[in-house]
């Protein structure tokens, strides 16, 4: 049944000059009565055409649409504001007034004129007829002559509007800040036999994981402050969480603060210095976005500095802090690197999600990745993910820089363009295969961001070679994830640069053969130890991978590799076990590696394979290359960390950090010395991406 209550708020007398608007089948009345029609035709013509929508029927919805409108000089009955609680009853009633017919306009003074009205649709609504054979009778109408005066507690009632927040990031299509320790606790429960998901292209989205993994227990089950305000604030929720009718936002502080010792630098101290704001918010079921901006003074162990100094930028700007971005000097010693990063998510269908932004993406299952890391600067992109079936499809399109001198124009970076594919196919319940394909490209011949590339399907290669061979650097690659049961993974990655098939089987050791791969495997609750993961990995990359004879494009933005830390031209072997237990957590990484650097003293210039910022025209030999040639360098690196959460819901955490790394190149040179390294760490950080320190 429905109810329908049509009122206007006026309370001014209708004057004999004046005449109101005439609805059909109402011209014969007299002019006393032609309100009364007004409302009894108006009142029966909503009645007779309203569809309440089917959600309002399936919650027994009990209220009101509450509109106005008015009649124009022409007579034509038109909708200025409805507001109501259910999108889809505000939907109705437009339909409902665009359907209304056209009336006689009233008069003032005999001329036509504007007649503006409010009324209250009551829901659920009753016949019109059978109310007024009852008790109750239809309300008179009555004019509105103000309009503010009707709409005036509009602002308050969307302030009134506000609800408890609900925790919705953990159902949204945000991404899942990518950390290497956060994303282990959920990683056995998306590895699980059975499963169809997707684990290789990276940040996930909390909707995905929340398939598998439930975020508010996991919340909820380490609940520590208090009832009090500042307690809950502190220890188990955001700063600030609205929650709106069709929207909500989050606001946490970003910091970290950490202040260490490195007994091999001359200063006294080690520290960082970075505070922040993160803002997570969503807009109806399809549309979030999530900005994180930090503003960041510090100075790090010397072999970090000397790295970061080895990357500076074309211009006066001393360095670029790995994995952030460019830096100034800050005081004597130090660098002042702020960063932005941000994301429109949109996702228009059930199978499709759509990301533009300014930030970092990586492919693989493990530490490292052969195919695209997170560890350079972060940049902006476009990036589709597709899931269907029993494949997940990412294309991503990226614009990057290459900020060295000699391609730097009247103060300018050159803009460099990558694009690639990443198809990822569960063949069964216990394999995973993925297909990887990437091109770089620059702006040249005013080729622009080339439409080429745009196509979501086609394969790179083809368009390298119908574009011209100078006109873009592709690679290819291959992954693949084996459930051996729901406690142990293996997982690779196989990536080609380049390679001539005559000079594999002819067993010459071309440097054509430009190639890579990596195994590894990951052991959960491993023996029998519940939250412990153990990892084993290996990595290795033949000389020349990801470098071009064209620097510009090789596989790098802003001076650092796209994919891993060390180029190429390297072999090693990595260790890594996590543990957590409520809010207390603990890391330990163990690196053992080997690397070929190039000399660059006395009559010895050549390129060894290792720089990817060096053209291969200037290669060693062209046969005989091996891995680990020229300034040979053997490296290990322990890292140590325990930590306790102090806030789950923004990943605040206390940390202590111990670094010990010894680096020993077979001949020391500018750029390769020899060095024993210890650094320790102590801070609070808002834990939201990989700080890589491992180069």
């Amino acid at each position: 049944m429905f109810v329908l209550w049509l009122g206007l708020l006026n309370a001014q007398t209708l004057e004999v000059y004046e005449k109101s608007p005439v609805f059909p089948e109402c011209e014969s009345q007299p002019i006393e009565q032609l309100k009364v029609c007004f409302n009894n035709k108006l009142n029966t013509f909503i009645f007779n055409n309203f569809k309440t929508p089917e959600i309002v029927n399936e919650e027994s919805y009990k209220g009101d649409v509450k509109i106005l409108f008015e009649v124009d000089k022409e007579g034509n009955i038109n909708l200025l504001y409805v507001d109501a609680v259910y999108d889809e009853l505000k939907d109705e009633t437009k339909r409902v007034f665009d359907t209304l017919p056209k009336v006689i306009p009233g008069t003032y003074n005999g001329k036509p004129t504007y007649f503006q009205y409010s009324l209250t649709v009551k829901i659920p609504l009753v016949n019109p007829e059978e109310l007024s054979t009852g008790t109750k009778s239809l309300p008179d109408v009555k004019e509105v002559k103000d309009l503010n005066a009707l709409v005036s507690n509009e602002y308050d009632s969307v302030s009134n509007d506000i609800r408890t927040y609900e925790k919705l990031e953990y159902k949204s299509q945000l991404n899942i800040p990518f950390t290497h320790n956060y994303y282990a606790r959920f990683d056995q429960q998306m590895n699980g036999l059975g499963t169809n998901s997707h684990t290789a292209a990276k940040p996930f989205m909390f909707q995905e994981v929340a398939r598998y993994y439930d975020f508010e227990s996991e919340k909820e089950a380490l609940v520590k402050g208090s009832d009090e305000w500042w307690s809950r604030k502190i220890w188990d929720e955001h700063l600030v969480a609205i929650q709106g009718k069709d929207y909500w936002f989050t606001v946490d502080p970003i910091f970290d603060l950490q202040v260490g010792k490195d007994t091999e630098a001359d200063f006294s101290t080690t520290y960082n210095n970075t505070r922040g704001l993160f803002l997570q918010a969503g807009l109806g079921k399809k549309f979030n976005f999530s900005a994180s901006v930090y503003e960041s003074q510090g100075r790090f162990a010397h072999y970090f500095n000397q790295y970061a100094e080895s990357l500076k930028a074309s211009g006066s700007d001393p360095a670029i802090i790995p994995g952030r971005g460019i830096a100034k000097r800050f005081k004597k010693d130090s660098y002042d690197y702020p960063v932005a990063e941000a994301y429109l998510s949109y996702t228009p269908a059930d199978f499709l999600n759509i990301q533009f932004g300014h930030g970092k993406n990586f492919i693989g299952d493990g530490y490292r990745s052969l195919l695209q890391s997170d560890v350079s600067s972060p940049y902006p992109f476009l990036k589709l993910n597709t899931n269907f079936w029993k494949i997940k499809y990412t294309n991503t399109w990226m614009w990057l820089r290459d900020v060295r001198p000699e391609v730097t124009e009247d103060g300018a970076f050159l803009t460099k363009y990558m694009a690639n594919h990443y198809l990822s196919w569960n063949v069964s319940k216990r394999l995973n295969v993925g297909l990887f394909e990437s091109v770089m490209w620059i702006d040249s011949n005013d080729r622009g961001f080339d439409i080429n590339y745009l196509n979501p399907v086609i394969f790179y290669r083809a368009i390298e070679f119908a574009t011209g061979p100078e006109a873009g650097n592709a690679i290819i690659g291959l992954s693949a994830k084996y459930k051996w049961n729901n406690k142990v993974n293996l997982y690779g990655q196989f990536i080609l640069d380049e390679f001539s098939l005559g000079d594999i089987t002819g067993g010459n050791k071309s440097w054509k053969n430009k190639y890579g791969y990596q195994l590894g495997v990951k052991y959960f609750d491993a023996f029998k130890v519940r939250n412990l993961t153990l990892q084993i990995e290996y990595n290795r990359v033949r000389p020349y991978t990801y470098s071009h004879n064209s620097t510009i494009l090789n596989y790098a933005h802003n001076n650092q590799p796209m994919a891993h830390l060390w180029g190429a031209n390297f072999s090693e072997a990595i260790l890594i076990g996590r543990y957590t237990y409520k809010r207390w957590y603990g890391d330990a990484k163990f690196i053992f590696g080997k690397r070929g650097f190039d000399f660059n003293e006395g009559n010895d210039f050549a390129n060894y394979g290792g720089d990817i910022y060096r053209t291969e025209n200037d290669r060693v030999a062209d046969t005989g290359i091996t891995v680990g040639q020229g300034n040979t360098t053997q490296v290990f690196q322990a890292d140590l960390q325990a930590g306790y959460i102090v806030n789950p819901v923004s990943n605040l955490r206390l940390f202590t950090n111990f670094t010990y790394r010894n680096y020993n190149p077979e001949a020391e040179t500018a750029s390769t010395i020899n060095n024993n390294t210890v650094w320790f760490n102590v801070g609070l950080r808002t834990d939201l991406f990989n700080w890589y320190n491992d180069f």
